[in-house]
């Protein structure tokens, strides 16, 4: 059942306007809480961004989709929630795996609940940092963009090694991925 959902899960970039559930982002920063985290030194914390205004701030400090610079939300498909990923230096100096872990934690509780996620690297930080108050002793890691998919990406086979996405004529996002058999050897590693 949790194969089924990553493998049907796909990046969303563009949202309906429809309201996310208090609840279910509560829920989503839950799950990230109670994800592995290295040595068990959870220096995670979670800024969940809800408010209209805060959110068109939000997201005017990210980039969305670095194969196709032109390729991002509209105002009119606008993430409706954001889950901030902060990094407490006082507990920890760098993230480890966790911010990556508690991500698609919070991505997987996303998906369950209907919503669609992207988690964003590309972050205008420092601006973030202002718009959201962010004390300076916490990095902000990644952000988690949130909403119900104004849009199905499907997935393609890798072509001569080209991993880049790309829209095809109805504007529907294509994501190339590798083949099992090309990225798995078994007790070695086989490849040249």
């Amino acid at each position: 059942m949790t194969y089924d959902k990553i493998t049907r899960r796909r990046t969303i970039r563009k949202y309906l306007q429809k309201e996310v559930p208090t609840e279910v982002l509560s829920k989503c920063v839950d799950a990230a809480r109670l994800s592995p985290s290295g040595a068990n030194r959870q220096p995670l914390k979670y800024i969940i961004v809800n408010d209209a205004e805060l959110l068109k701030k939000t997201f005017s400090t990210l980039s969305w989709a670095g194969y196709l610079p032109d390729y991002q939300p509209s105002k009119e498909e606008m993430p409706m929630a954001y889950i901030v990923i902060l990094l407490d230096k006082k507990i920890r100096e760098e993230p480890g795996h966790d911010a990556g872990i508690a991500a698609m934690s919070v991505s997987m509780v996303a998906y369950d609940e209907g919503l669609g996620s992207c988690i964003l690297g590309a972050v205008d930080r420092d601006r973030l940092r202002e718009i959201l108050n962010v004390p300076e002793t916490l990095t902000i890691v990644l952000v988690v963009a949130l909403g119900y998919p104004a849009e199905n990406p499907v997935i393609d086979k890798v072509k001569d090694e080209n991993i880049r996405y790309w829209l095809d004529q109805n504007g529907v996002f294509h994501v190339p991925k590798r083949k099992l058999e090309d990225v798995t050897t078994w007790n070695r590693y086989a490849r040249p």
